[in-house]
């Protein structure tokens, strides 16, 4: 159970027999990849103590103060977990991200009544078929030939919540395709609408034609996030006689709603992909639970034959066994990945790519 910052320290000094049971600088290498967590830590308002006498797995209560002026209490676990999907230098802060969250205004809109089935009139919608007593929903249900309560048994068993999300007259229920890849919501308007399983959709166009640890190019996969990658990847070329256009390779488990995951750089002569890792401008990228995707995503490409090597740079620490650290793009890191490789599929093979 997470204390006070007094509380904390005196029962890890009693417990150690010392007054001081983390020196300065014990844990600095731990928060060094935290910019925005150690402008946010003042020794002042925590007992006098330092972030790097804290174990980034203490349970201690710590006070924290945002560039706003807002300050909050946070153990050390939750602050290192708060950015998750977020860009925004407010996410570490619970007040500033409260902020910065815009609010959706709804509309009153007129009482329209029901159709004789029971089911409530959308003023919003034009009937296709004003003489028609049946609502939309009971019409398209009547296409399918199935009813309301045979598609509800189609939702994803063992999901969530079988029916969750109650709004007013709109219910969510969770559904599952025949694959078996991870549910998702929709309401039964959208299923019958259309509306299909969104791994399946985008795999369609493009993953699903390749087999899974092939590279291929991807309609999916985004543009570079910052001018050091394209740099990186045309030392490479320069290096190695292989080929670098591929964006994506195919993998057999979904990461989020593809099957496909989108390295940095590929080589799929080596069967290798390469990441460049900073923090960003604002800290926030491959820290807390961003850390985890990368995590995962690395091991979607070994489960299909491929190895990762990561370079780390600024404070962010290897994560990975073949993981470089590195200050910035430069002749020298790339000598380094090469070694690398060799260190992956051999110096023999390897050196055949050698320019």
């Amino acid at each position: 159970m997470a204390e006070s910052v007094e509380q904390w320290w005196a029962r890890r000094s009693w417990s150690k027999g010392v007054d001081v049971p983390y020196a300065v600088g014990q844990y600095r290498s731990e928060w060094e990849r935290y910019p925005v967590l150690i402008r946010q830590y003042h020794p002042d308002l925590n007992h006098g103590l330092v972030l790097s006498q804290v174990p980034p797995a203490a349970e201690v209560y710590l006070v924290w103060e945002c560039d706003a002026g807002h300050r909050f209490v946070a153990t050390p676990a939750e602050q290192r977990s708060r950015p998750g999907g977020s860009r925004r230098r407010s996410t570490w802060c619970p007040d500033c991200a409260v902020l910065a969250t815009g609010r959706r205004v709804s509309l009153p809109q007129p009482d329209a009544g029901s159709y004789v089935c029971g089911h409530p009139r959308d003023p919003r919608r034009i009937e296709s078929e004003p003489g028609d007593d049946r609502c939309y929903l009971c019409r398209r249900l009547d296409t399918a030939r199935l009813t309301r309560e045979e598609l509800v048994t189609m939702a994803a068993p063992r999901s969530r919540a079988a029916v969750s999300n109650e709004t007013g007259t709109t219910t969510r229920h969770s559904w599952q395709c025949d694959r078996g890849h991870p549910s998702y919501e929709a309401t039964v308007e959208r299923i019958l609408s259309g509306r299909r399983c969104p791994v399946c959709r985008h795999a369609s166009a493009g993953a699903d034609a390749v087999p899974v640890g092939e590279a291929f190019v991807s309609r999916w996969a985004p543009a570079a996030a910052s001018a050091a990658e394209p740099e990186l990847r045309r030392r490479l070329a320069e290096a190695l006689d292989v080929e670098l256009g591929m964006n994506a390779v195919r993998v057999a488990r979904p990461l989020f709603s593809h099957l496909e995951v989108w390295p940095d750089i590929i080589v799929p002569e080596l069967r290798v992909a390469i990441e460049y890792d900073t923090t960003g401008r604002d800290g926030l990228e491959h820290v807390g639970r961003r850390e985890g995707t990368d995590r995962k995503k690395d091991r979607l490409l070994r489960a299909a034959g491929w190895e990762v090597v990561r370079v780390r740079c600024g404070k962010l620490q290897p994560i990975g066994p073949f993981d470089v650290t590195a200050a910035g793009v430069s002749a020298a890191l790339v000598e380094r990945i090469v070694d690398r490789l060799g260190d992956i599929r051999g110096e023999l093979i390897v050196g055949a790519y050698r320019r």
